[in-house]
């Protein structure tokens, strides 16, 4: 397999490929900062979704959710709490967070700083997402009110993700 072609920072033919978070492209609304590193066509992943999420004090990761696929989290920066089946967690940094397939979760960004979270999930089958109503989720700004809501719907109130830089928080970094 050849190396694939870049196009303002996500992939567009198949193939191998390297790219720094800070090139690649950023997605940004009132809920969060993603970085998807697949791409679309014959450059989508197949098997895994692999993303870099950015999340101020306070916003949630996704709506809470379920779904027919497992999910994995690794915090790679901050302080998190995870809600899963009902439930509070606290996380920080270096924390994973495993999601077995249909496990009602999401993770919202704790502390005074923003936080980083790896996701990787399967892609193995279509997905049916199903948004529970659950009180711990809405009283962190996470959940819906009605579990008849679409993921359009459950989103809409965050805006339209619109391309950007990556996030502040690589300013400072610097590699090892």
């Amino acid at each position: 397999m050849s190396e694939a072609r870049f196009e303002d920072g996500v992939p567009t033919t198949a193939g191998w490929f390297v790219v720094n978070v800070r090139d690649a492209r950023w997605m940004h609304n009132d809920m969060r900062s993603v970085c998807r590193f697949g791409g679309e066509g014959e450059a989508h992943f197949e098997d895994l979704g692999v993303s870099l999420y950015c999340l101020e004090p306070g916003k949630p990761l996704s709506m809470y959710h379920h779904e027919v696929r497992q999910e994995d989290f690794l915090l790679l920066r901050g302080e998190a709490i995870v809600l899963v089946e009902g439930e509070e967690r606290p996380l920080r940094a270096w924390d994973f967070f495993h999601s077995p397939p249909g496990t009602p979760h999401t993770i919202v960004a704790a502390g005074d700083e923003p936080v980083l979270v790896l996701a990787v999930g399967s892609r193995k089958e279509k997905s049916n997402v199903q948004y529970p109503v659950e009180p711990v989720a809405v009283r962190h700004g996470a959940g819906v009110p009605d579990e008849s809501v679409s993921p359009q719907e459950a989103y809409a109130r965050f805006g339209t993700p619109r391309p950007g830089p990556a996030p502040p928080v690589f300013d400072h970094d610097q590699p090892a």
